[in-house]
């Protein structure tokens, strides 16, 4: 492949192809004119032939000059174009963010901050993934999503971790259940009823969570009935089958056939963090953090 010649070359090239005179050229470029001639000469000579006829009188482009002129213009069109779509992405003005999030962060945290970020970045792509928290882990760890609404805490040398929200947890029971006698609960109510939960492979994150705070107090959880999704968890609810166990940004959405009440228990929180890579320094990512973060840390 031959070498490509210099764009100072292209721009003199296509100047000089344009006012097909040498000193009008030279004075658009603010050169001296032998130097203009040089640099034709210098490019005739990479291309290994003439795109000049020149005369005493006239300066006229040869049939080769006419179709490289098209194609250097268009290419110092592109070069000039990649230069300001590039400045663009870097000053976070364009470009894209890939987004993963999970249940808890799709009611409210993820919505709040794509309509708050789309609000001030209008021209920088948004592109949104559910997923589970490891899975998240995984697709940022091989570059696949550039930030996640996770649930925490995450620790990780390679990502930076935000908390976002903390989030009381609640029963969900059917109507009429005898718990909702009580205003407020405590573990052992749980312990003691029909437990249904997230199956281990869609929810796994969220019952390590639970798992360890039950623990905390004593108590191993034995799920009567496990599911996959939340449809299918509330519907087993709403039949009266057991109870489950939902941080508080879900309760708003369970449907009327479900009541709840908050477990009192200080510790028994749901927490919501954002994590993105160190490594990436994408400015339209920066810019997505820094408007997600300004939510704070709630509930």
């Amino acid at each position: 492949m031959p070498a490509l010649p210099e764009l100072s070359l292209l721009h003199s090239f296509v100047t000089v192809a344009q006012e097909l005179n040498f000193r009008r050229s030279a004075e658009r470029l603010a050169i001296d004119q032998s130097a203009l001639s040089r640099r034709i000469q210098k490019l005739e000579a990479n291309l290994g032939y003439q795109l000049f006829e020149r005369t005493t009188r006239e300066v006229l482009l040869t049939p080769a000059g006419q179709l490289y002129f098209r194609r250097a213009t268009s290419i110092l069109a592109d070069c000039a174009r990649s230069i300001t779509e590039a400045r663009s992405v870097a000053e976070g003005r364009t470009g894209r963010v890939r987004i993963g999030y999970m249940a808890f962060a799709a009611t409210e945290l993820m919505p709040q901050a794509v309509m708050r970020f789309g609000a001030k970045h209008p021209d920088v792509a948004l592109e949104l993934q559910y997923m589970r928290t490891q899975g998240q882990k995984l697709a940022l760890a091989n570059d696949e999503i550039d930030v996640g609404f996770m649930i925490g805490p995450y620790e990780n040398s390679d990502c930076h971790s935000l908390l976002l929200a903390t989030e009381r947890l609640y029963v969900v029971m059917p109507r009429g259940h005898p718990l909702l006698r009580k205003h407020q609960l405590d573990p052992g109510d749980i312990a003691s009823s029909d437990l249904i939960l997230g199956d281990m492979t869609e929810w796994g994150e969220y019952r390590y969570r639970l798992d360890d705070l039950f623990n905390q107090v004593g108590i191993a959880l034995q799920p009567k009935l496990e599911a996959s999704n939340t449809l299918a968890l509330i519907g087993l609810v709403s039949a009266g089958l057991g109870v489950t166990v939902y941080p508080e940004s879900l309760i708003g959405f369970l449907g009327r056939n479900v009541e709840v009440r908050p477990i009192f228990e200080e510790t028994f929180r749901s927490r919501t963090v954002l994590v993105w890579k160190r490594t990436n320094r994408s400015r339209a990512l920066l810019q997505f953090v820094d408007v997600a973060k300004r939510r704070g840390v709630s509930r």
